[in-house]
């Protein structure tokens, strides 16, 4: 993470770390701690196979996925090597609900309503490197497909969205599908398309905040 130019404060503030490649760490964790296999299942934090439990994040940067209020709901694992897929989110629960949750909102939600104005990424790191670059009123929509619900509770923070999803052909496929939703929940919409970069995370650590702004 220091690699990809991350600071300690910035993997504390939201809470980043490790998980490690054995296969029952954080089982054997839990359930040290009286927590039940089918509660884990529950939560999606393990998976099972022919009767035997095992992590489900293994070797991968984890990111926790938390609600406005700070309560974590959900984590999302980042592999490191050629493990797949690239991205490993936590499974749909009774508290995580992807299509009612954006991401980093329990950190940005104060600088949204200040400026009256959100930037709508992809990706966690799109999140993460705004926000250490000094842009703070920034969202991810925890994958490509905005919803109509997260759509709504954007407009209630602020009805003026600027969409910078990747570069890419999926990324500008999934912001004309955004910019549909977004104006049916009465936004006015806006597109940053970053160029000579592929997401807004390279374009900031390459052209600094100014350049992005």
């Amino acid at each position: 993470m220091k690699e990809r130019g991350l600071t300690e404060d910035t993997l504390k503030n939201f809470g980043i770390g490790w998980a490690d490649k054995h296969r029952c760490s954080l089982y054997n964790y839990l359930a040290e701690r009286g927590y039940s296999s089918k509660s884990m299942l529950e939560a999606g934090l393990i998976s099972s196979s022919d009767g035997k439990f095992y992590d489900k994040f293994r070797e991968r940067v984890i990111f926790p996925i938390q609600n406005r209020r700070g309560k974590i709901i959900g984590f999302g694992g980042r592999a490191m090597g050629d493990n797949i897929p690239k991205y490993l989110n936590s499974p749909e629960t009774v508290v995580f609900k992807k299509k009612d949750n954006l991401y980093g909102l329990n950190i940005t939600s104060k600088e949204i309503r200040k400026k009256n104005q959100v930037i709508l990424v992809e990706g966690y790191m799109d999140v993460i490197s705004l926000y250490q670059g000094g842009i703070r009123n920034v969202t991810a929509s925890l994958g490509t497909s905005l919803t109509e619900n997260q759509a709504q509770v954007i407009r209630k923070m602020t009805k003026n969205v600027v969409i910078s999803y990747d570069s890419d052909d999926a990324g500008i496929n999934a912001t004309l599908r955004a910019m549909d939703i977004l104006r049916d929940a009465s936004c006015h919409v806006s597109i940053a398309h970053v160029t000579d970069a592929k997401d807004p995370d390279e374009y900031i650590k390459k052209f600094g905040k100014q350049e992005f702004l």
